[in-house]
């Protein structure tokens, strides 16, 4: 696969790794990646709109991505390292997605597969061992090699696909023969490797393995265009006898729910609370930028002159019914916000925990990313709605004609949110608050 290429207009902000052998003094994490991210973000707000109305694949934006070092991020920290935890990671894809949210799913599927390993593989029995794990796990080997990751790990949620299919190779080296075909939501039209899951003879645990996309096998199809979410890279993957080393594949689900450690069933919820933060950078995105037309409009109000009388000048920004409007969206911002807070946090200590993750534990985790996922889906969804009018009324004919470009937050919080049942969610959280009911320990999303 070639290299996504690189804007001559982007600094380069090469600071994931150093050269081997060499360490590199550096700002503590939390001086670097809010700068770095910060960075990244302003410059992809600046051309985000003819970026989505272009509706091209996305290697510029992984050019700029890579040259911030920002897939890097989420990674274990190395003499040649700095990693940063997942509250950062999460606050990464947050902050890109108030400036792209196509962007800050591409990152939030690649944090999400970057730890399939680690999620899958087989779990350290010794703290001695604890280095090497390291040293092997995807997360790092992404970092060294500058990798983007795509694909992923769940089984076909309605069963109109086959799914993916692996049979033992031939030969003394043994590994396996991947086939199939299975559509994608992110990434795969621009990724450097895939992480994808399938099952010996379509039947079995299923084993999650790494790809190269580059190989003759793989074959890749831009989704058609979306109503949002268009520079998601998302495609449709074709695997044609593709051989997988045994070194490639990273780890195992067991078909029997009852053998499948909770530890493990934190990777479908990871991914889950990653697009939870795509959604909310979605919601204070659109508001950030009605908030700047509304005060540009003010100004222009002010810079105007008042009535003849001398009393002071009345611009759009004073309007009552302005200011009520966006009292309650920023409370409804708010709101989401800190329900997404708790459940990052209590996903956190859930990853601390690793393998003596208990059940309860893991319930409270998915009770808690799943309301995240509920008020902040109707979050993003009212909010950019909401915007939509405030700004007609604002701007007036240009906004109808497409003006200032609102109604891609609107496209893009719909199109993150269909696929999302609310209503199982609640479901759901009912059962666990009224009984104390535990989700099934499943590798669905």
């Amino acid at each position: 696969m070639s290299t996504p290429r690189r804007s001559s207009k982007r600094p380069a902000i090469r600071i994931a790794s150093a050269p081997p052998g060499r360490t590199v003094d550096r700002p503590a994490d939390d001086e670097i990646w809010p700068r770095v991210t910060r960075e990244l973000a302003d410059d992809l707000a600046v051309d985000a709109l003819a970026r989505d109305r272009a509706g091209k694949a996305p290697f510029d934006e992984v050019g700029r991505l890579q040259e911030a070092g920002l897939p890097a991020l989420l990674t274990a920290p190395g003499p040649t390292r700095r990693g940063a935890d997942w509250r950062a990671a999460c606050a990464v894809v947050r902050e890109i997605s108030a400036a792209d949210s196509s962007v800050g799913e591409l990152l939030a599927h690649h944090y999400a597969l970057s730890w399939s390993s680690r999620f899958f593989g087989p779990a350290p029995q010794e703290a001695a061992t604890r280095e090497a794990v390291d040293a092997l796990s995807l997360d790092v080997c992404t970092a060294e090699e500058g990798w983007l990751l795509a694909g992923g790990v769940e089984p076909p949620r309605d069963g109109s696909e086959p799914g993916l299919t692996l049979t033992p190779a031939s030969g003394p080296g043994g590994g396996w023969i991947l086939d199939g075909r299975r559509a994608f939501a992110s990434g795969v039209t621009v990724a450097d490797r895939l992480v994808v899951g399938a099952r010996p003879g379509g039947t079995g645990d299923l084993l999650v393995v790494l790809v190269d996309p580059a190989h003759p096998g793989v074959l890749t199809d831009a989704g058609a265009e979306r109503v949002g979410q268009r520079l998601a890279g998302a495609g449709t993957v074709t695997f044609d006898h593709v051989p997988v080393e045994p070194g490639h594949v990273l780890g195992v689900l067991p078909r029997d729910e009852h053998a499948v450690a909770p530890f493990t069933t934190l990777a479908p919820l990871a991914l889950r609370l990653l697009l939870v933060q795509v959604g909310l950078g979605i919601a204070e995105g659109a508001l950030a930028e009605a908030r700047d037309i509304s005060r540009a409009g003010q100004a222009g109000a002010d810079r105007a002159g008042g009535p003849a009388d001398g009393a002071a000048p009345v611009g759009a920004g004073d309007d009552p019914y302005l200011l009520l409007a966006y009292g309650e969206l920023a409370t409804a911002a708010h709101a989401a916000a800190a329900v997404a807070e708790r459940a990052t946090d209590a996903f956190a200590r859930g990853l601390l925990a690793e393998r003596t993750l208990g059940l309860e534990e893991r319930a409270d985790i998915a009770v808690l990313v799943a309301a995240a996922e509920t008020v902040t889906g109707r979050a993003a969804v009212h909010i950019t709605t909401r915007i939509l009018e405030l700004v007609d009324g604002t701007a007036g004919a240009d906004a109808r004609g497409g003006g200032p470009g609102f109604d891609r937050f609107w496209r893009n919080a719909r199109a993150l949110t269909a696929p999302t049942q609310a209503a199982h969610r609640l479901r759901d959280i009912g059962d666990h608050y009224l009984h104390g009911t535990h989700a099934r320990l499943t590798l669905r999303a």
